[in-house]
């Protein structure tokens, strides 16, 4: 795992794009606009390390394809937190977004209290779907400090310690051109 403090004007530029568009384009479960805006700056934060220049909505719906690097489809997913990443820590995974088709998800966890991105890791779709665990809409699940939640819809977990681990940007992206 590797963190970036975002920088001001990052956020700032993701809070306008999120007060522009709605990303959401499942039937339900399209997340709050707190949960989109999580989303973009964990985007955001990915497409400046990859030199790609900053997330645009007006591009419209990706379909579930944040960027392209070394010809994979790969999409960032973020949490937001208020406490620093743990290696034990566990990542969410809307069931709706499964159908999208990227070859690769980059985990990020978005400390919302100090504005620090990190990068968890990353996983192939095809790994992913054999190391998930499966959850209908409606189970309880016990988060790692003992809350609960209860899930709005189905949902898929990935532990941090299933995922591929870079320790810098140039880790991931060169773990990223051999594959």
């Amino acid at each position: 795992m590797f963190s970036i403090s975002v920088t001001e004007i990052i956020i700032n530029h993701c809070k306008g794009q999120a007060s522009k568009f709605n990303l959401g384009h499942r039937y339900t479960a399209n997340g709050t606009p707190e949960q989109q805006l999580t989303g973009i700056i964990g985007q955001n934060v990915i497409l400046n390390l990859f030199d790609l220049g900053n997330f645009n909505g007006e591009d419209g719906f990706d379909n579930g394809v944040d960027l392209v690097f070394n010809n994979h489809k790969i999409d960032v997913k973020t949490m937001g937190r208020t406490t620093a990443v743990k290696s034990s820590y566990t990542n969410n995974f809307i069931g709706l977004q499964d159908y999208f088709d990227p070859d690769i998800y980059i985990f990020c966890s978005f400390n919302k209290t100090n504005d620090v991105l990190t990068v968890c890791g990353w996983i192939s779709k095809k790994d992913f779907k054999e190391k998930r665990r499966f959850y209908p809409k409606g189970s309880i699940r016990t988060r790692y400090d003992g809350s609960t939640f209860e899930t709005f819809s189905d949902l898929y977990e990935i532990d941090n310690t299933d995922l591929n681990t870079a320790n810098s940007i140039e880790d991931l992206k060169n773990q990223l051109l051999t594959i």
